[in-house]
């Protein structure tokens, strides 16, 4: 039997609506977890730097060359990820994720207790193992993370969530770096206060998990399976099940190898192309840091607080667009033998440009990534989600292996740094490309997202109307050829539309109904088997519990004016009585896309200037025993006379 939490839904009570995602940091359900994760990547990142300086700079081991401790101790940390993740998602949808996540971080005061004496004794090999230990700890708290968030937060509120969860997280490696390098570096007794910082962070931690709110499991029964291998291969297929979450997993893996990729080369970008020192490669971690940070955050800003994968191809441009700009702004850059300290570097114009491109691919890889987080959480099924988290890390972290044995093999033969950068902003682009054809749903979302801001001031009321899960049929007047993108924009999920099948030998717009899985019908004396098959097509989708959209009118109005609504949706609630959400159109009369000159469309582009504002009012839905063609054009028409 399915556990009650297994098909828990946030209550929208809590959206955080008028203090955006920022009000979440005041609220319990959210602050104590997002403290919690700030405070263990902190002391990931702490310990493994400060740990690679001693090794590097404060010991001389023959059997560890300081060359090799960067690439062993990241080795070691990311090795847990393929070996314990498949397990890590299963504990995470079998038992209480609030209990795990405070057996994880006291797991953690246990690492950093013996990592503390390796420190004292200077201990490399004690110090190696913990390395592995806190990759374990990262390994089992991952999933639980990210299944944590959508059982606390409604649809309107995970991606601004998401979006501080990634800031968080770059702001804690940025700090843990920081900090570890300072403190390693402290004469006499750096290792004793590295120490003491880790054994504290920890401490800290799992005090903050106390206060975590209660995640009851959402698969109870399931049985655990111990082989790494096959569940491995199983969590996959599971993900596969839904073509566009499994895409945003290899596109969020993506995202780490393009990220590791800078990440890993910022000591040779300073040293070798910029003429910088060690400050200047912290410098750059620093840029990078707070450019994905802020691109995070804007996230839930440029989505209107929906989950907005049309920003996906938008950080992707942008990732490759600053990707290969870097390239032609490192180039030639010339510097003498000294390496350059801070003032130096920063007084120099030609290095503004290199680290305002650092900033923006950065920026532009956080909107391409959260957004995809957010839509594996909202669409993986509950009883699945931690799994599915799950293989999305294992991904990660062969992506990234793949990072640095490609970065490897191209410098190897003699690939420059900045020619590294070029290679990489390329095969983003054609990685984007082939992963939005495969999905076109990125696409179509971001043609909306553009239409929606860009050509008009959409202004949208009564959205939490739209369902997030569970099939509905939308009802709206039909004004323009754009009415099916606005509508789009709108909606947090994809919309099968039923339109007239003249529209799809329109050109442009023809294509992109095609593409975004609309259903032609026609009138049943026109084309009988097209009038049937759009009926089926249409119960097919309700079936699979997708939202449905439909034009009562039939036609383009001519004159403004809500029209006769046909008796089509009432044959549809017949054999599927799903609930009913009225939508109007607002002020979109007279636009380049209605017929208002002599009953054409499309004339006189600027008739009414640039981004003119419409609207879309979305009513309450309507039962199905409830609904007659006549009650629900007058509730679509009450909608339309509200002020925009």
């Amino acid at each position: 039997m399915e556990s009650k939490a297994s098909t828990h839904t946030p209550d929208s009570s809590n959206d955080s609506g008028h203090g955006g995602q920022f009000a979440l940091l005041g609220q319990r359900r959210f602050a104590p977890f997002f403290w919690t994760q700030f405070l263990g990547a902190g002391n990931d990142n702490l310990f493994k730097f400060a740990l690679t300086v001693m090794v590097t700079y404060q010991l001389q081991l023959e059997w560890l060359p300081a060359a090799q401790a960067g690439l062993v101790i990241g080795a070691l940390f990311i090795l847990p990820y393929l070996i314990f993740s498949a397990t890590s998602g299963q504990l995470a949808d079998k038992y209480n994720k609030t209990a795990l996540i405070r057996l994880v971080k006291s797991l953690e005061i246990a690492i950093m207790a013996l990592a503390a004496w390796g420190f004292y004794q200077k201990q490399v090999p004690v110090l190696l193992a913990c390395t592995f230990l806190m990759g374990l700890h990262s390994t089992l708290f991952g999933p639980v993370k990210y299944a944590y968030l959508p059982q606390q937060l409604n649809e309107r509120e995970l991606t601004g969530g998401n979006g501080l969860v990634e800031m968080g997280t770059f702001v804690a490696i940025l700090l843990g770096n920081v900090a570890g390098g300072l403190l390693i570096g402290i004469p006499e007794g750096g290792p004793h206060y590295v120490a003491g910082a880790c054994l504290a962070l920890a401490v800290l931690g799992r005090a903050m998990a106390q206060a975590i709110p209660e995640a009851p499991a959402t698969d109870p029964g399931l049985r655990i399976n111990w082989n790494p291998v096959s569940e491995t291969w199983r969590n996959l297929k599971l993900a596969r099940e839904h073509v566009a979450v499994f895409r945003s997993l290899l596109g969020i893996s993506w995202m780490w190898f393009f990220g590791a990729i800078f990440l890993s080369n910022f000591p040779a970008l300073a040293r070798n192309v910029l003429g910088g020192n060690e400050q200047v490669a912290s410098l750059l971690l620093v840029v990078f840091s707070i450019g994905i940070g802020t691109g995070s955050l804007l996230c839930e800003t440029l989505s209107r607080r929906h989950v907005e994968i049309g920003l996906v191809p938008f950080g992707a441009f942008g990732m490759s667009v600053f990707a290969i700009d870097l390239y032609f702004a490192s180039r030639g850059i010339s510097h003498g033998s000294t390496a350059m300290g801070l003032s130096a570097f920063i007084a120099q114009a030609a290095h503004w440009r290199v680290m305002a491109d650092l900033m923006l691919l950065s920026l532009f890889a956080g909107l391409f990534s959260v957004p995809m987080y957010a839509l594996i959480q909202l669409r993986a099924a509950p009883s699945h989600r931690a799994r599915i988290i799950a293989a999305n890390n294992i991904l990660n972290a062969l992506f990234m292996i793949a990072s640095s044995l490609i970065a490897g093999a191209l410098l190897s033969r003699g690939f420059t740094i900045p020619e590294l950068f070029l290679f990489t902003g390329i095969a983003n682009a054609l990685v984007a490309i082939y992963i939005f054809l495969l999905v076109p749903e990125y696409l179509l979302r971001f043609v909306a997202w553009i239409a929606s801001r860009f050509l008009y001031r959409f202004k949208v009321r009564g959205d939490a109307a739209i369902p997030t899960e569970g099939a509905a049929l939308l009802v709206c007047n039909h004004v323009s050829f754009v009415d099916a993108v606005l509508l789009m924009a709108a909606s947090p999920r994809p919309i099968h539309f039923i339109m007239d099948h003249q529209i799809f030998r329109m050109p442009v717009l023809g294509p992109f109904f095609r593409l975004a899985g609309a259903i032609p019908i026609a009138p049943q004396k026109t084309d009988p088997v097209l009038y049937e098959a759009a009926f089926s097509a249409a119960a097919k989708a309700l079936d699979e519990g997708e939202l449905v959209g439909i034009f009562p009118e039939g036609v383009l109005t001519r004159d403004g004016q809500v029209g006769e609504f046909k008796g089509g949706l009432m044959r549809i609630l017949e054999t599927h009585p799903v609930p009913v959400v009225p939508m109007a159109l607002q002020n979109l009369w007279g636009s380049y896309f209605s017929r208002i000159e002599q009953g054409k469309a499309m004339v006189r582009p600027f008739r009414r200037g640039l981004l003119t504002r419409v609207g879309l009012h979305v009513g309450a839905a309507v039962p199905a025993s409830q609904v007659s063609p006549g009650a629900l054009r007058d509730k679509v028409q009450a909608l339309l006379s509200e002020p925009v």
